[in-house]
């Protein structure tokens, strides 16, 4: 594809976006803003939900994953399904409840101030640093692509791709996010089936020649019951999976905004229930696309890259044609900000509301207090963007992305406390807890593998969790 077909396929995406944003966010108040006015069409957001938990990393890392852990990583999606179950019938009920704007309101009322901030500050920290890594990788992509043709500097490539989100998020907020994050999550779903289909045809292959080939192939093994020590394991990638999601949505004010966005809590229940079943095929379909990369490259006679994460790209772009390079763009695009578009409202949210504690009934004052946070966090995001592309180094990046990851491990554990036990602590002590979990868990990470050989992976959020939990219990009052 050419840099200006490339362009015009972008504007028409965004002009779609835009279009969506002004017949939702016309009549948005703060209400609408925050939850939507809690009339959000539970099916519409479990549709939703798919394409934002399914980001531009996601997009373009889990065909690449099959190429060194076959399909096992549907070991972890399942074990996601059981963590839907749990946020459906402990989280939500609780939520709805307390009829919260902020789900790190709980904190407040549970243990006091200083844990209610420290658990927003966590948040905003670990959300703020995905969504630029995912920003990050989309507008490289343009770059290179499109703007470098015209000699175009990347500052001007980040600054034009976060006014765009900004100017069709900012005055409906969640209330825009539910619907555009349905049509994305759909031109996602339909760019790699699309793909998925094509790469068939030019195989010369059917439904149950798919089926076949990949079975009989090197990369069909589901299940790995026999490895301790990997960290493929059943055991290990199933329950870190439910963990995952139980932190990642259910404590996770990004995913919760579009639940309480519903009408009421039987209909929220719904749409997770949902949500958690589509996500297992759906992500099915990324493996199997993974795997069809692979045998076609094979069939081809074409090198494999070296890093998993290159394979759609260089296949899709360089060898499978101009439509699968085409749906490739639109399916990276909807991908990266269907994520994008709905960090940015819950950073929006969780600042106004948990940081500068704005009162939701003076409709004036909040108004400016969110305005100018979303503001600020555009701004944020596109000087983290610029610092990633700054730093240039692959290893850095990813350990900025993996600590911040770690951040939601004492999220889990506060949350456990107050949930499974009726003590109090110490609020002053909980931000020195909070900072010394991840710590430790860095620690051991690189202990067990340095001096034991062992590969510690996502399972390390539950240590992590426990760690916060043991020192919330050492805080306690007596």
């Amino acid at each position: 594809m050419s840099p200006v077909s490339i362009l015009l396929v972008v504007v028409g995406y965004f002009c779609l976006l835009l279009l969506i944003s002004y017949f939702t966010g016309r009549k948005a108040d703060n209400k609408g803003f925050f939850v939507g006015n809690k009339q959000s069409p539970w099916y519409v957001v479990s549709f939703g939900m798919v394409g934002a938990s399914l980001s531009g990393v996601t997009f373009i890392s889990v065909p690449g994953w099959v190429k060194s852990i076959d399909f096992t990583y549907m070991q972890m999606v399942f074990g996601y399904m059981l963590g839907y179950i749990v946020v459906a019938n402990i989280l939500l009920p609780l939520y709805y409840k307390l009829n919260l704007t902020s789900i790190y309101s709980y904190l407040d009322g549970r243990f006091g101030k200083t844990s209610y901030k420290t658990g927003a500050s966590f948040f905003l920290l670990s959300r703020t640093i995905g969504a630029s890594f995912r920003l990050f990788l989309m507008a490289n992509v343009l770059q290179i692509t499109v703007f470098d043709a015209w000699d175009v500097p990347f500052f001007v490539t980040v600054l034009i791709t976060i006014l765009l989100i900004w100017l069709y998020t900012f005055r409906g907020g969640i209330k825009t996010i539910v619907w555009t994050d349905t049509l994305q999550t759909l031109f996602m779903l339909l760019a790699v089936g699309v793909s998925i289909y094509l790469i068939m045809d030019k195989l010369n292959m059917d439904i149950s020649g798919l089926a076949n080939t990949i079975s009989k192939s090197d990369y069909s093994r589901v299940f790995e019951f026999g490895d301790w020590k990997s960290t493929q394991n059943f055991f290990k990638q199933f329950f870190t999976g439910a963990f995952i999601t139980i932190v990642m949505t259910g404590l996770d004010q990004d995913m919760m905004q579009k639940n309480l966005s519903c009408k009421n809590l039987r209909e929220a229940k719904k749409n997770m229930y949902w949500y958690g079943f589509a996500f297992i095929p759906a992500n099915f379909l990324f493996l199997i696309l993974g795997a069809l990369l692979l045998i076609f490259a094979q069939h081809e006679g074409i090198a494999i890259p070296e890093r998993g994460d290159d394979l759609f790209p260089i296949l899709a772009t360089q060898h499978l044609g101009p439509v699968v390079s085409l749906f490739f763009l639109i399916g990276l695009m909807a991908a990266a900000y269907s994520s994008a578009d709905s960090a940015l409202t819950s950073l929006t949210t969780s600042f106004t509301v948990d940081i500068l504690g704005a009162d939701e009934n003076d409709e004036v004052q909040t108004r400016k207090l969110r305005f100018r946070s979303h503001i600020l966090f555009s701004l944020l995001l596109l000087v983290v963007i610029l610092i990633f592309r700054a730093i240039n180094d692959d290893s850095v990046i990813s350990a900025i992305f993996t600590i911040a990851g770690y951040t939601y491990g004492p999220l889990l554990g506060l949350y456990a406390f107050g949930l499974f036990t009726k003590l109090q602590v110490k609020d002053k002590l909980v931000p020195f807890i909070a900072i010394l979990a991840p710590v430790i868990c860095y620690a051991i990470k690189d202990i067990a593998m340095t001096k034991f050989g062992v590969p510690i992976g996502f399972e390390l959020l539950m240590i992590n969790g426990l760690l916060t939990f043991v020192g919330l219990w050492l805080i306690r009052k007596k």
